[in-house]
Order: structure tokens, then C-alpha cells, then sequence
């Protein structure tokens, strides 16, 4: 069901300022001291309902990045994950994936629609019979039309048999053609970017696509392909990247080199980005310091870029928790993170009016859910 509105300061805006307050020692020193706090805490909580939080007054100055807002968008019964935003004919338009589970099931894409980025509504469900659909992403096609890239599973149960990608198309968002299938069985292509009328995007595969879940992320291989359609593609370069790549975001500088942020599923699993200028056949890759799930980054008007995706901890069990933080050609940093934790990122960023915009799923609230975050972006401090 949607959410409306901006919640006040609740238990978890506290909790999120103990997090913070963790970094001084003084607060949290000595036996007595703690369980002061926490009683205030409890106290204090207790009193307040356990809701979607506004931050107007948390900000974190690492990087120039200040959380304004977060606040859910959509909850429900399922499995609710995979989000992208975007702004299409004066409305915002969020998508994702909602199913049962994370893995597995008949997975439909759900499309919400808002006028402000407050009130949001339900706009459009796509499904296909039999397949789970996921990993949905938005894009304006050279027609003027939004297209839907997404890609579409088969199970027998919970034994994967089949993957291969999709792409459906609307001229408003509500309408959308049936999803129809791209490239070939095995390939999945995870986002299309559109560059002076062409879309590039990066596929990957394991080279069989009759194995299992689990042992699909060994071997898998990626390649940069090319449309002007939406509908055919044609292959550009064989990317060399180890490690199994997966998961890819492009993007285009204002010079037309194209840059990528590619997850990585084994060896040291880091992140690598990517940098090529134009016919895109030659690649420089460095490792982003860090693993990212998930993910994407968008370029500035100033040239500047910022990534977001799922950031995990060394630990066992690995905290994974949706980060948001400056990039550049040879890193990413974490410098914010985002209210998250469990199973959770996969975001969808627009900048809009001097904000940054994320949309992306969390489920440290118990249920997994839609939230929306808006992020300002300054100047970063001299070093």
C-alpha cells in the first residue's frame, strides 16, 4: 500500500543519532553512562510510533552529502526490491519488483507514479505468465517512449532453469507493451543508457544458463552491446573483467567517454570502474576500493559523480546496509549511509532541482519495502 507525506522525528531518528553518537567516546563511556542512555532511549521511544522518519536535521557533511528525507513509499505483504526512478511528462515514476522472496516465484514489475514525490499511487503492474520478472530499470527511448529493461527468470520450483532478457515500452507509463525478449537465452542485461540516440548497456552471463542459483555467480562474463531500438543489439566489445562480473551502471561524461561501475562476485568481490572514450572497444579498469551491489551512479551538472548500491561490512555475518558517496575514476566512497540494513539497496537516482533523489528498497523496518530519500550535494571540504 502507499505511503503519503512526511513522517515526524520518531525512535528511529534517535536510534539513527545513537548510531552517530557512537563515534564519541565520552557518550558511550563507562557501565552507568550506557544504560542511562538507553533507558532515555527506551523512554523516549516508547512514546513515538515506529514509522517512516524525516531527517531535516541529520545531515552528514562527508563528501558535501546531507540526508533531507527518507521516507516509505510502498509496503506490502510480499517481497518488494529492485527499485528504479525516474522523470517522465512531469511525474516521477518508481519501479520494482514484487514477488515472494528474493529469489524465485512469479515476479511482477509494479510501476508507482507521483506529481510532487509525496503522494505516490500504484500506476501499472506488468507480468508475464510462468517467468519472474525482475531487476527493472527506466529509460526514455530516441521515440519519446519510457522503456522498461527487466529481465525475466524461469523455475521449476526453487530449481532455476532459463534467464533472458526483456524490454517493454510505454508513451505514458500506465500502458505498457507485452515484455518481449532481447539478445539471447542466458544473457542479462541490466540497465540501457542512451547516448546521442544510441543505448549501451552491459550484459552478462554464466555461459550456461541451465545451472543452478548458487553456481551461476563462477564464470560469469560480460560484454558491452549496443541498440538503437531498444529491440536489436549488436556487440560492441567483449569486456575483459575477472571476477565474475555482473550487475553494470554506464554512464556518459559531458566529453562523450563513457564510464562504468561493475559488481563483482568473486576473487575480492571490490567493484571495478571503467573508462573508455568513443568507439568504446577500449577499456581501463580499476578496482573501486569497495563492493557494490546494485549498482548506480549518476554524473552532476558540475561533472562531479556519485554512486549508490549496497555496501557490506568485512564481518560474519556481513552488515550490508545502502550507501550513497562521491566517485571518481579510480574509487567509491560510502560517504552517507542511507537508513537500510538486511536486505536492502538496488536505488534508482534522478537529480532534480538541486537534489539528489533515491529510490531504493530496505527491510530494516521487518517487512521489505519502497523508500525514497532526497540527498543535497555540496561543495566537498578542502583536505
Amino acid at each position: 500500500m502507499p505511503f503519503s507525506g512526511s513522517h515526524g522525528k520518531n525512535c528511529r531518528v534517535l536510534i539513527h543519532l545513537a548510531e552517530r553518537a557512537r563515534n564519541f567516546g565520552s557518550l558511550w563511556r563507562g557501565t552507568f553512562g550506557h544504560f542511562k542512555f538507553c533507558g532515555w532511549l527506551m523512554f523516549i521511544c516508547a512514546a513515538q510510533p515506529l514509522t517512516v522518519f524525516s531527517t531535516e536535521d541529520i545531515s552528514s557533511p562527508a563528501g558535501g552529502l546531507e540526508l533531507l528525507s527518507v521516507k516509505k513509499i510502498w509496503h506490502g505483504d510480499k517481497h518488494n526490491a529492485f527499485t528504479d526512478l525516474i522523470r517522465f511528462q512531469d511525474k516521477w515514476l518508481c519501479c520494482f519488483r514484487e514477488s515472494q522472496a528474493h529469489v524465485g516465484g512469479n515476479g511482477i514489475i509494479r510501476v508507482l507514479a507521483s506529481e510532487n514525490g509525496e503522494k505516490w499511487e500504484s500506476f501499472a503492474a506488468i507480468s508475464e505468465t510462468g517467468v519472474d520478472l525482475r531487476d527493472p530499470k527506466l529509460s526514455i527511448a530516441p521515440d519519446k517512449r519510457l522503456m522498461l529493461s527487466l529481465g525475466g527468470s524461469i523455475y521449476e520450483g526453487k530449481t532455476f532453469k532459463e534467464r533472458q532478457s526483456r524490454v517493454a515500452f510505454s508513451k505514458n507509463g500506465k500502458y505498457w507493451t507485452e515484455p518481449e525478449r532481447v539478445l539471447k537465452k542466458g544473457d542479462w542485461l541490466w540497465r540501457v543508457t542512451w547516448q546521442k540516440g544510441t543505448g549501451y548497456g552491459i550484459a552478462y552471463t554464466s555461459g550456461d544458463a541451465s545451472t543452478t542459483q548458487t553456481s551461476r555467480h563462477a564464470g560469469m562474463t560480460a560484454k558491452l552491446v549496443a541498440t538503437e531500438d531498444g529491440i536489436h543489439y549488436k556487440l560492441v566489445t567483449n569486456l575483459e573483467i575477472s571476477g565474475s562480473p555482473n550487475e553494470a551502471t554506464l554512464r556518459f561524461l559531458e566529453n562523450g567517454d563513457c564510464v562504468a561501475l561493475v559488481r563483482r562476485e568473486m576473487e575480492d568481490q571490490e567493484a571495478w570502474i571503467g573508462h573508455s572514450s568513443a568507439p568504446y572497444r577500449e577499456w581501463q579498469w580499476h578496482s573501486a576500493g569497495m563492493r557494490v551491489g546494485g549498482p548506480n551512479f549518476i554524473v552532476l551538472p558540475d561533472g562531479a559523480m556519485v554512486a549508490s548500491g549496497r555496501k557490506s561490512s568485512a564481518g560474519k555475518p556481513a552488515e550490508t546496509r545502502t550507501f550513497v558517496g562521491r566517485m571518481d575514476l579510480r574509487s567509491v566512497r560510502p560517504d552517507l549511509v542511507l537508513p537500510s540494513g538486511g536486505d536492502s539497496s538496488y536505488p534508482g537516482m534522478v537529480w532534480e532541482n538541486g537534489k539528489l533523489w533515491i529510490s531504493y528498497y530496505s527491510s530494516h523496518e521487518g517487512a521489505t519495502d519502497i523508500y525514497l530519500a532526497k540527498v543535497a550535494i555540496k561543495a566537498p571540504p578542502q583536505r
